[in-house]
């Protein structure tokens, strides 16, 4: 009976740890995108004032 209790509490806890590992994953997928966004409209930006700025 205690070995079926430890190997359902391994079991729980490397479930868990396994959804620790896919919320980070995904935390860290929406932060290279927002990295890679950020980094396209800054581009922009500055080529948008580059130009007003050589009309003035």
């Amino acid at each position: 009976m205690k070995a079926m209790k430890k190997l359902v509490s391994k079991l729980v806890r490397d479930e868990q740890g396994g959804e620790v590992l896919e919320y980070a994953l995904i935390a860290g997928l929406i932060v290279v995108a927002a990295i890679a966004a950020i980094t396209s409209v800054g581009s922009k930006v500055l080529a948008r004032w580059t130009s007003l700025n050589s009309s003035l």
